[in-house]
């Protein structure tokens, strides 16, 4: 016998058929509740209130392996890094140190073009400079994402392949070695159409693809294939609003003759589930960071 669970979240809705034995994919106000210690340290990448991330380290003298964390929350102001605290420290507790990072957002003062983007390659970019302060082994950085946290994960690796002119390459930006993408949606041009969360990649982008091109040339992974990078993306198979976005990435992504991407689908796993600890999709999400971690090894 099968249920019908329809879940409302605060920025999307899906409705899912589910055996009845099956666990029941979170809410975002139920990954938002699990509980976290303070991180190691809570560290500032630049002078805005914004422009911060938390630092946890894992037991050990290290030098540790990084996992470079962005949150999601369809861009927007109302979801801040603080629903990301459980996964931080489940990540820590595996053996990584773990860079989680803030920036602005759609509704934040200086959010949207160009500031999100700004912060989040300032954020990466940080790292070197934490790395003369903290044990991290920056020859093993795996750059990770939930949501359109995952799309920033990709975009991080894929700076390379932007012009030398671009502000958002610099001189040198810092390697990320592979992407662990959790349900991600990275064809930019594709949620425009679709306007998802109310409009918001017109705000985040200032304005659509025929109007401002260059801007998602530059800023879009769907646009900038192949990456190059290993990247394994995690989809749930109960994640209809935001599963096929990802499923059409890889697709893309194999179209681009990029090797390097794999496609996992969490059998019992909504848009939330992959990044709560709590869940029977931990175990992917763990299995497949220690993958990449040891395919960036073998290199």
């Amino acid at each position: 016998m099968q249920n019908q669970r329809c879940l409302t979240f605060a920025f999307l809705s899906s409705c899912a058929i589910l055996p009845a034995n099956a666990q029941r994919p979170i809410t975002f106000d139920e990954l938002a509740a699990i509980t976290a210690p303070a991180p190691t340290a809570r560290l500032t990448y630049g002078s805005g209130p914004l422009q911060f991330g938390n630092l946890r380290l894992p037991k050990g003298a290290g030098p540790h392996p990084v996992v470079l964390y962005v949150h999601g929350g369809c861009y927007l102001a109302q979801y801040s890094i603080s629903h990301a605290a459980a996964l931080e420290q489940a990540l820590a507790d595996s053996g990584y140190a773990v860079w989680s990072i803030e920036y602005r957002r759609v509704g934040d003062d200086g959010g949207g073009w160009p500031g999100t983007f700004d912060d989040v390659a300032r954020a990466a970019d940080h790292l070197r400079e934490l790395a003369t302060r903290y044990p991290l082994d920056l020859k093993r950085v795996v750059a990770a994402g939930h949501s359109a946290g995952a799309n920033f994960a990709l975009w991080l690796a894929a700076r390379h392949w932007l012009g030398a002119d671009s502000p958002w390459r610099g001189g040198n930006p810092l390697p990320v070695l592979a992407v662990l993408g959790l349900t991600p949606a990275p064809d930019l041009a594709a949620l425009h159409t679709s306007g998802v969360c109310n409009n918001v990649i017109d705000k985040l982008m200032g304005g659509s693809p025929a109007q401002v091109p260059e801007r998602y040339r530059d800023l879009s992974p769907a646009q900038l294939l192949p990456i190059g990078a290993p990247q394994t993306l995690i989809v749930g198979a109960h994640d209809r609003a935001w599963g096929p976005s990802g499923r059409a990435f890889h697709t893309l992504s194999v179209a681009a003759h990029d090797s390097h991407v794999r496609l996992i689908e969490a059998p019992e796993s909504g848009h939330f589930d992959v990044v709560a600890p709590t869940t029977t999709s931990w175990r992917l999400v763990i299995d497949a960071l220690r993958d990449l971690f040891a395919r960036i090894e073998r290199k």
